[in-house]
């Protein structure tokens, strides 16, 4: 059986500046879109590309309520969920990956992008 896992994270762009709450099934391809700004918008925009929480969930309907609830949450709420475990803002990403897995990671990203390129131009 294949079981997926789901994450709601929080990536900042430094110690109490601009946060930015998402969800997804694989978090080391997701923080490195926004670490390189491969996804534009809200996180490219304000540079908030610091993984400075994330929760794990089994089901994916959790994870997307959980993010919902953290979105709706007062600013001082986040501050401090994320200071609860990471008092120093620090950013998690190197410690949870390998410089080999973050790498190949970056070579699946730039493949499929370019791949999306080419069925974009037919």
């Amino acid at each position: 059986m294949n079981e997926k896992t789901f994450y709601v994270y929080i990536l900042a762009s430094k110690k109490n500046g601009v946060l930015y709450i998402g969800v997804t099934n694989n978090l080391l391809r997701r923080v490195l879109e926004h670490k390189d700004k491969i996804i534009e918008g809200f996180s490219s925009t304000y540079r908030a590309n610091k993984l400075v929480y994330f929760e794990i969930f089994k089901y994916v309907k959790d994870a997307i309520n959980r993010e919902k609830k953290l979105k709706d949450w007062h600013r001082d709420w986040k501050i401090r969920i994320i200071e609860e475990k990471n008092k120093e803002w620090k950013d998690l990403f190197y410690d949870l990956f390998s410089k080999e897995e973050i790498e190949l990671m970056k070579e699946v990203i730039v493949m499929r992008e370019e791949e999306k390129r080419k069925s974009e131009e037919f």
